[in-house]
């Protein structure tokens, strides 16, 4: 029987199967020896051991297409990337440190902006604005007003979606609408993985739809790390990519040089102003930190 790891706890492992339920599960001893821990999002075949207590074993671990190491989950297709419109203010530099993860672990990301209830237009358009050419698909929702949930869980079907992002942004209200809809018979996932729920919190996948799954992911929130060379940042920024070879140095770091493509395009607007001076402000961060 083949499923999806959805949670683990202390050792035991649930794993989703359509049409049948969540199986609690032990990994077998081979894996131990093999110095393989199976993570959640991992593809699993299972034996059965009691059909009735829904309970079985992990026999075998398909190989991941990716691989998270903080917090430690697999087979990530995308990140849904959410911070509100307003209340909070959006932190445009934190959205962007998010996004340059992203771009680091070759994982698409999907950008939504909550709340639109509480903010208004020309901050929408703003929004729209700074983020339009970046090439990032881009959702504008109210989980108060269930406003473009649809929409949201069309940008989700088929996949495996981690979710990021600061707190106080919904992001638990949006995954509680998109779960609103699926009924899962099984009575098991409360019933096992709730003896997790006073631990301290686990990543978890919740299914959203068939073949569809929300990766709900604390620490997720804090995922940024600054462990490359600033000469990589520009990589990470999609928008840069038609200035390549245009600027009069090769190797332009697009920060004080002159000729600059990347910098006249920002001057222009043709690159986010935004954009560019968060661009700017972590790479000196990168500078400084390679001095200490």
């Amino acid at each position: 029987m083949q499923g999806k790891i959805i949670k683990g706890i202390a050792g035991f492992y649930y794993v989703y199967v359509v049409e049948s339920g969540v199986y609690e599960c032990k990994a077998k001893g081979i894996f131990r020896k093999q110095g393989v821990k199976p993570l959640v999002g991992d593809d699993a075949r299972i034996e059965v051991l009691d059909q009735k207590g829904m309970e079985g074993n992990i026999t075998e671990i398909f190989p991941r297409r990716n691989e998270l190491v903080r917090p430690s989950v697999a087979n990530i297709d995308q990140a849904l990337v959410v911070f509100a419109a307003a209340e909070p203010e959006p932190h445009l530099n934190l959205l962007d440190r998010f996004l340059v993860t992203m771009e680091r672990k070759d994982i698409p990301a999907v950008l939504c902006f909550n709340k639109t209830d509480a903010a208004d237009e020309p901050r929408i358009n703003g929004l729209k604005e700074a983020y339009r050419g970046c090439g990032y698909p881009m959702v504008f929702t109210s989980a108060k007003e269930k406003e473009n949930i649809e929409v949201l869980r069309g940008m989700l079907r088929g996949k495996t979606t981690a979710v990021a992002g600061p707190s106080g942004v919904g992001k638990s209200s949006l995954i509680n609408l998109l779960q609103s809809r699926v009924k899962m018979e099984t009575g098991s996932i409360s019933r096992k993985i709730s003896r997790g729920k006073h631990t301290t919190r686990h990543s978890e996948l919740i299914v959203i739809g068939e073949g569809s799954y929300i990766m709900d992911t604390p620490g997720f929130s804090s995922l940024y790390v600054n462990d490359f060379e600033k000469e990589e940042l520009k990589e990470y920024f999609p928008e840069f990519r038609p200035c390549e070879g245009k600027c009069r140095f090769s190797g332009c770091c697009h920060i004080h040089e002159p000729g600059c493509a990347v910098k006249d395009a920002a001057e222009k607007g043709e690159i986010s102003r935004t954009r560019y001076e968060n661009y700017t402000e972590i790479y000196r961060e990168l500078q400084e930190r390679k001095r200490y």
